[in-house]
């Protein structure tokens, strides 16, 4: 029987423990606009929603350009890991969009998409599969 790929879960998780680090920043960074726009702190209803989608937002942005240009963010350099399309290129915006928005659903879910790898065939998460994405651990690749 053939090795299988890691699953990575470990590597993953540490990834997104330091990638929340930009990402406070950056929410501080949205928080502060909110705030000197509100003259207060914003505490919910609509300005409170439009807040949420405004840090949802701005760290999508992060995570989709990280990838687009480099293949890894910031949380995943130490870890060498390098998210690639299937063909192993570049992968395309779409992708990479719906790849976020598809790994938040899956931590919304208490990690169920991330926990998967470990019984998928290929070891892939949700958001490996749905986005046709892969995580690899390694030596940088040069995307095409």
């Amino acid at each position: 029987m053939p090795d299988r790929p890691s699953s990575l879960i470990g590597w993953r998780l540490l990834a997104l423990l330091y990638d929340l680090f930009p990402a406070l920043a950056l929410w501080f960074v949205v928080a502060a606009a909110f705030t000197l726009v509100h003259g207060d702190a914003v505490r919910g209803g609509a300005l409170g929603l439009l807040e949420f989608a405004a840090l949802w937002l701005v760290t999508g942005l992060y995570a989709t350009w990280s990838w687009h240009r480099g293949g890894q963010t910031l949380g995943m350099r130490p870890w060498r890991l390098h998210l690639v399309a299937v063909d192993g290129g570049r992968p395309g915006w779409r992708a990479l969009w719906l790849r976020y928005a598809l790994g938040g659903v899956s931590l919304l879910a208490g990690g169920l998409g991330f926990w998967w790898a470990w019984l998928d065939r290929d070891r892939l998460t949700w958001h490996d599969r749905l986005s046709r994405t892969r995580l690899l651990r390694g030596q940088a690749r040069p995307l095409a």
